[in-house]
């Protein structure tokens, strides 16, 4: 098998939200295309600050960033990097702002260029893969919790990133709709990243978990 492409890099990784406590300590960590990998820790640990690091929403005090063998040094190279990085926020309600889940999903297409047609087949195919068909016309707002959840993650994956990072995906989720996503994810071909507390969630699909303490990354499960 050759070598696989590293897609993230991150090398003694400082931050802090003020001067006197540092929420990531000299974190290091490799994130290779194919992989899986999954983060757990306490609440208020640093991983969805790790996350935001990695899009560069937050700015590490010190520290290296790759994204794609390029090191990200200004707004404009992070620019270029989310269009390959797709992200699902904790909470579906702040991924979700257009009126009806058609125009949600075909937002982000639209955005990196593609024709209404091109969106609108994007949408369909999505919502298939997802099992909301017939769901086009439904107002955001007015959809359950479990149904915000997978539409949030319909926006991600309409977009075709090459890295995904999601953050709590299950959290507050019934079992018919968490065993919809952990199927989801086992038959994607993209590398992710998942945040959960939910340990069965992570061994069932992820390959390499992680435990955030102290700042740092502890392996608690390699295959």
């Amino acid at each position: 098998m050759g070598k696989r492409a590293i897609l993230i890099r991150l090398q003694d990784i400082t931050f802090g939200y003020n001067s006197t406590q540092d929420v990531l300590r000299k974190l290091s960590l490799t994130f290779s295309q194919g992989d899986r990998v999954g983060l757990t820790g306490p609440n208020g640990s640093g991983k969805t600050t790790l996350f935001h690091i990695m899009l560069g929403l937050l700015k590490p005090r010190e520290g290296d960033i790759e994204i794609s063998g390029k090191r990200m040094h200004d707004e404009a190279d992070y620019r270029e990097a989310r269009e390959r990085i797709g992200l699902l926020f904790q909470d579906a309600n702040d991924q979700l702002f257009c009126p009806t889940v058609a125009e949600d999903i075909a937002f982000g297409p639209l955005n990196l260029g593609k024709r209404h047609e091109e969106a609108l087949k994007i949408v369909r195919e999505t919502l298939e893969i997802l099992g909301l068909v017939g769901f086009e016309d439904r107002v955001t707002y007015k959809l359950s919790g479990g149904e915000k959840k997978l539409v949030s993650l319909a926006t991600v994956l309409a977009m075709k990133p090459d890295i995904l990072l999601l953050d709590e995906p299950t959290s507050g989720l019934d079992e018919e709709t968490t065993e919809r996503i952990i199927q989801v994810l086992n038959r994607s071909s993209t590398s992710y990243m998942i945040i959960s507390q939910d340990r069965e969630v992570l061994t069932r699909t992820t390959r390499r978990i992680y435990r955030m303490a102290n700042g740092k990354l502890e392996t608690l499960l390699r295959s």
